[in-house]
């Protein structure tokens, strides 16, 4: 922990010129980039579906860093000495205090509150961008398969005639069945997965600011990220599908 502490007064030190007492808070938002920059491959690789262990990989990665950036925001030594970090402050709020010492330093709309109510609204709007592509995601997921078990019937047919594939392939009932139970899951899940943004809400609300700095940094980034992958995948379909009709 006082290699990440010592990195973090580092880079705050760096940024101290520009951005003088809030310059800690803007280290650990660049370091969270710096961790979310080198966790990118498999975040790239989890959004093709390449191995089911990718999709976890990016998430369970951070949770190590996570428990660091809580630890030291949180500890009043770190290797035996005073741990400098937590004289540090994002505008009136000190990186290590939690929500709950703000609001008896001022109440809801204090100095320290505000910061607390400014670092929600923005979870918060996050979270709402993330519910929202995530119910899109869902209902296009659900269209496709509703379309792939309407198109089922009518490739087991083709497959049965004579000269055509020799006859019915094994599993396109089964294809069709499944895509339909696909596309009641997607449905469900559609409606309750996008909620679970808004619980990052709550863990802000108990960790120290810092450790919420971080969460906001990180929840932003892999929102931004996924729709930068979703855009590229559909550009590229586009452009596949203009080349199949110009050879047409």
């Amino acid at each position: 922990m006082s290699v990440f502490t010592h990195l973090v007064a580092e880079l705050g030190r760096l940024l101290e010129p520009v951005l003088a007492q809030s310059a800690t808070a803007a280290a650990i938002v660049l370091f969270t980039v710096l961790v979310r920059l080198a966790l990118h491959p498999l975040s790239r690789a989890a959004f093709r579906g390449a191995t089911p262990a990718a999709g976890c990989l990016p998430i369970l990665l951070q949770l190590p860093v996570f428990f660091v950036m809580y630890q030291a925001f949180s500890s009043a030594e770190v290797g035996g000495k005073a741990n400098e970090l937590l004289g540090h402050r994002l505008f009136a709020a000190p990186l290590g205090a939690r929500w709950t010492e703000a609001l008896g330093e001022g109440g809801l709309v204090g100095a320290q509150g505000l910061v607390f109510l400014g670092l929600f609204g923005a979870i918060a709007v996050v979270a709402a961008w993330s519910a929202v592509r995530g119910r899109r995601t869902a209902a296009s997921a659900a269209v496709a398969a509703a379309a792939a078990a309407a198109t089922a019937p009518k490739k087991a047919a083709a497959a049965k005639k004579p000269g055509v594939g020799g006859g019915a392939k094994p599993g396109v009932g089964v294809m069709a069945e499944v895509s339909a139970e696909q596309q009641e899951v997607m449905r469900k899940l559609g409606g309750v997965l996008p909620l679970l943004s808004f619980g990052t809400l709550i863990t802000a609300a108990v960790v120290p600011l810092a450790a919420g700095l971080y969460l906001l940094t990180t929840t932003a980034w892999s929102v931004a990220e996924r729709a930068w992958l979703q855009y590229r995948k559909e550009r590229a379909e586009q452009l596949m599908g203009g080349g199949e009709r110009s050879s047409l």
